[in-house]
């Protein structure tokens, strides 16, 4: 049996632990019914307020810890968040709900705390009591039961959890078992008790107390370090007065030392301070864990809602595959203005790394959305912005910087070869990654088949794939309304097959054909020409909605990523967890080779099935 207090009763429940509240907002509606209007004075309602305003504090100090553009340099422990730590901590905000019911039961008791039946709005002597309780109590309780928490057999039974997550986030402060959580609920609740116990308790005081000591558990968990050592070097007391991120990070990885709450003090007097403490806390503040990556993603931002999908808004969501939330709803105002201050103001910005082999890969964003690059006006500015990301790669060392989506556009910069011309003697090599996009299109076909029906064909990817699939006597039926470009094309191929390569100028010449091979957006009267069985392979972006129910539809071309890629923990848009879009992979396998030329401008068909097996060799699967 598990030992008492280690597990949630409400585990089972998932999301559905919020209806746990539904009393309390049944309450709130009740009064409100009542006094026919908000009922500001409601003990039910400010319950309610505070799980949401706490659970905001955690909200915000994740989001500013994860902008990575802001804090990259003065993470604590630079390795990422993987997905196993997202899971292992999904229920974070468990204590929030626990410590919400545990004041209901409060303020609806047999006994209730004096000042509650008529709640002041503020008394400041409460604040000086609270002080005074919180270090005089709850500061202590909490280093001797913490203490306690790390021997045995306690450790195993309750705290271990806890610990088992490499790098400690803000939501990270939340997670444990309940025994943890009524800890932390005594240690926060006995100041406030003892106010309202001497009459000065207030409404005020609640939302103080709580919040700061919420700010100050993020903050530690941050894993960003926010003070600078200049502080403490002025101010030396105030070492013991206040934790650091680093302080807390070294009891989370070293679990022998730092066992406080807030006030390294107490370290101090029981003869757990850490050493290391300050002076690794001055080198992180000065960016001793900046690194330079070797490889580099540089993507755009598709549209206003897919914007929310980055590991600094809402981890629950940026953890798995992109779909439009209706819970995300609510900031589509707030995406729209950063959106446009993005667009006046910002550069390109980092936006997420893992690690491959040891080495550091970064998804780096342009501060453009999908529709802007078709903007005749635009163009010269998103090219401006791929041309600086690509020279401060450059300086900075970065091995290969691989482009992707509309970054490449051929209409906008001739798939790279605007910026490897510009400047030639470029040390980072610029890489669209298209020729392994079209391994995993090609690769994807069934061996058996004769004929395909291609869309798109005069792109970059279209025009290697009917090339690559003529050489197989596969008969690709190529609709395009140009009798100029299919021709050039065909002279491409060798002669003897280029009586494989036909052209089309209507859908309905694709009425026998079950392969289509899109690459250009298809409408649902588009659509209705494939024969019932039809397989939509797509390399169209965003991707095709399919209408037939008789019909089949593949992804957009992807490959998952090495079984030892290390700290990822967030998906690459609509892509499975660990699946990265074809272009992105086709940089990996390129930085991996070690090649030493640019991946830019037409695709070389001879290189298509050299990159597929380099990518297979590295450990890169087809999804």
């Amino acid at each position: 049996m598990a030992p008492p207090l280690s597990s949630w009763p409400w585990a089972s429940l998932g999301i559905y632990k919020y209806f746990l509240l539904g009393p309390l907002v049944w309450k709130v509606a009740q009064e409100w019914a009542e006094q026919g209007g908000a009922p500001l004075g409601s003990r039910w309602l400010h319950l309610l307020l505070l799980f949401s305003a706490r659970g905001l504090t955690y909200q915000f100090w994740f989001s500013y810890s994860n902008m990575l553009f802001l804090t990259r340099r003065r993470r604590v422990v630079p390795d990422g968040v993987d997905f196993r730590q997202v899971d292992h901590e999904w229920d974070w905000d468990n204590f929030l709900v626990l410590q919400t019911l545990i004041g209901a039961a409060l303020v609806n008791g047999p006994l209730p705390l004096p000042g509650l039946e008529d709640l002041r709005v503020w008394d400041p002597r409460g604040l000086g009591i609270a002080l005074l309780l919180h270090v005089g109590l709850s500061e202590p309780v909490f280093y001797w039961a913490h203490r306690a928490l790390h021997g045995a057999p306690l450790f195993g039974q309750y705290h271990a959890g806890h610990h088992s997550t490499p790098v400690t986030q803000p939501l990270t402060a939340g997670f444990g078992t309940p025994l943890e959580a009524l800890l932390l609920t005594l240690t926060t609740g006995v100041p406030l008790a003892g106010a309202f116990l001497m009459g000065a308790g207030s409404l005020g005081l609640v939302y103080v107390h709580l919040l700061t000591f919420d700010y100050l558990r993020s903050m530690g968990y941050s894993n960003v370090e926010v003070i600078s050592h200049r502080v403490f070097e002025a101010l030396p007391p105030l070492r013991y007065l206040i934790y650091t991120p680093t302080y807390l990070s070294l009891h989370h990885r070293e679990k022998d030392s730092n066992f406080c709450l807030f006030m390294p003090l107490f370290d101090l007097l029981g003869g757990t301070l850490n050493s290391k403490s300050w002076e690794l806390q001055k080198e992180i503040y000065q960016g001793k864990n900046d690194r330079v990556p070797e490889f580099v993603f540089l993507v755009h931002v598709v549209d206003i809602m897919s914007s929310m999908h980055v590991p600094f808004v809402l981890r629950s969501i940026s953890s798995v595959p992109f779909e439009n939330h209706l819970i995300l709803l609510p900031f589509w105002p707030v995406a729209l203005v950063y959106g446009l201050l993005m667009w006046c103001c910002s550069k390109t910005f980092l936006v997420s790394f893992y690690y491959l082999r040891g080495r550091l890969h970064q998804t780096w964003s342009v501060p453009r959305h999908g529709f802007q690059y078709f903007i005749p006006a635009a163009k010269a500015g998103i090219n401006r912005q791929i041309e600086l990301a690509i020279l401060r790669a450059d300086r900075m060392g970065v091995k290969v910087l691989s482009l992707a989506a509309l970054n490449k556009n051929e209409a906008l910069n001739g798939g790279g070869t605007l910026f490897v011309d510009k400047h030639p003697d470029l040390r980072v090599r610029v890489v669209h990654g298209n020729t392994l996009t079209a391994a995993v299109i090609l690769n994807e076909i069934p061996s058996n088949t004769k004929e395909v029906f291609l869309t798109g064909a005069t792109s970059k990817l279209g025009r290697a794939i009917a090339l690559y699939l003529c050489r197989k006597k596969i008969r690709v039926v190529m609709l395009t309304m140009s009798s100029e470009r299919f021709l050039k094309i065909q002279r491409e191929a060798p002669a003897e097959f280029q009586q494989y390569l036909v052209q089309v100028t209507k859908y309905q010449a694709a009425q026998n054909c079950k392969t289509w091979l899109v690459g250009k957006w298809l409408s649902p009267r588009e659509q209705r020409w494939a024969p019932p069985g039809t397989h939509f392979h797509q390399f169209v972006v965003p991707p095709i909605i399919g209408f037939r129910r008789d019909c089949t539809y593949g992804k957009l071309a992807a490959m998952r990523l090495p079984k030892d890629v290390q700290g990822l923990g967030s998906c690459e848009y609509s892509m499975e967890r660990g699946v990265v879009h074809a272009c992105h992979a086709g940089g990996v396998v390129h930085f991996l080779e070690g090649w030493e030329h640019h991946e830019v401008g037409a695709l070389d068909v001879d290189r298509i099935d050299v990159v597929w097996k380099a990518a297979l060799k590295h450990g890169l699967t087809p999804v």
